[in-house]
């Protein structure tokens, strides 16, 4: 149960503190451990997934779209830089507000390309909806002709449009909190690993935040609906 809780945290403490404190004998305990959460994590959203659709968007829901890179970095900085630490894993994001609310998509994508990004769109964003984004050339025009109001900031010259007073500071700090996690977990050595964290920050702000307990309460029913318990 305090390795379940201290998961649901981000697993903030590091493995030595966790096995010092007791709750595994080993990193290798640990590393299991946090898989078969992360399994459970993923059977839950993507159940979800098929019930809902994972739309966002709407009248009163704006959505905001960008891409990340997301580096796999050596332990310490050391060691060779081999081919796994040189490729690029470009994330693309879309994260739907609604008051205090934040519902990220993220998807890892081969190319940054529209053919590859505005599928991925309007896949999971409603018609209509009001669409933010920075000046990258996929966007341009296609975005209207799909039927969506898009709003671009030329962060060449400002980070708030003086116009239409837009911003995309929200996925900036976003992404710095994804990959804090990703990074800090080891979670980008591999594509299927990344993968994994993704969707596990996903289930985070689509299921854990919007259980009455949190994501420890969600987590909990998770396991039971998944393993009967």
């Amino acid at each position: 149960m305090t390795f379940i809780y201290r998961y649901c945290q981000g697993l903030r403490l590091r493995q030595v503190d966790m096995i010092q404190d007791g709750i595994a004998g080993s990193s290798a305990t640990l590393s299991k451990m946090t898989r078969k959460l992360r399994m459970v994590c993923r059977k839950a959203l993507r159940k979800h997934k098929r019930e809902t659709g994972q739309v966002v968007g709407g009248r009163t829901e704006f959505v905001i779209i960008d891409e990340s890179n997301f580096r796999h970095k050596r332990k310490y900085g050391r060691g060779r830089a081999g081919e796994t630490w040189r490729r690029k894993k470009w994330v693309f994001g879309i994260l739907a507000i609604k008051g205090d609310r934040r519902r990220p998509i993220l998807r890892l994508v081969e190319q940054r390309s529209r053919d590859h990004l505005i599928p991925i769109i309007a896949r999971h964003v409603r018609q209509g909806s009001t669409i933010l984004s920075d000046e990258w050339r996929p966007y341009r025009r296609a975005l209207t002709t799909h039927g969506y109001t898009h709003y671009t900031v030329n962060h060449s010259r400002w980070f708030v449009d003086p116009i239409h007073g837009g911003h995309t500071q929200n996925i900036e700090r976003a992404w710095s909190t994804y990959k804090s996690q990703v990074w800090r977990l080891r979670g980008n050595r591999t594509e299927k690993l990344l993968k994994e964290h993704l969707t596990c920050i996903e289930w985070t702000y689509w299921l854990g935040h919007n259980h009455s307990d949190g994501p420890l309460g969600r987590l909990l029913k998770d396991i039971r609906q998944q393993y009967r318990v």
